[in-house]
């Protein structure tokens, strides 16, 4: 089985009017629009925590609830995620505007999945268990990317719409 991208529903642009319309109307948005910063800041105590740990060796239980809490938010944003692909698009995941961003959420999502279980599990030594983390976290951070390019698409397209005149 191969994924394929979903058809455009509007070649060239990012949004068709009514799924403007739904995405501006969505409370998900603004859960995504919260979120996601909420993330970014977590991803980066996180990252310095188990920086930290991997330089020093100090900091082991702290450096890794940061990550469970990472992981948290990491979850519940590709949940929420989800269901506002679903209200603006009508699919849960792979719309078309948001396909590879979605495909690489999955890589994202099996590291930091893979975390989980290697710490559960004890398969690795806590320094490992930390080196397994920054993979994870540089998966994020080009995921991250891919977002905010995304969403300034979504701002460069809504402003040359609202120059078009009527």
């Amino acid at each position: 089985m191969t994924l394929q991208a979903p058809p455009k529903a509007s070649p060239g642009l990012l949004y068709t009017p009514e799924q403007r319309a739904r995405r501006d109307a969505s409370i998900w948005t603004l859960v995504q629009g919260v979120l996601a910063p909420a993330q970014f800041l977590v991803f980066l105590v996180s990252l310095g925590l188990v920086l930290r740990y991997l330089w020093t060796g100090e900091g082991y239980a702290l450096a890794t609830w940061s990550i469970l809490i990472k992981t948290g938010f990491l979850y519940l944003i590709m949940v929420t995620g989800a269901i506002w692909e679903k209200i603006v698009f009508g699919q849960y995941l792979f719309a078309h505007a948001f396909f590879w961003e979605d495909v690489f959420s999955f890589a994202v999502i099996a590291l930091h999945t893979a975390y989980l279980w290697a710490l559960f599990t004890a398969a690795f030594s806590p320094q490992g268990l930390m080196i397994l983390a920054l993979a994870a976290y540089a998966a994020y951070a080009i995921n991250a990317t891919q977002f905010l390019l995304k969403l300034r698409a979504a701002r460069l397209q809504s402003a040359a719409l609202s120059e078009v005149p009527a």
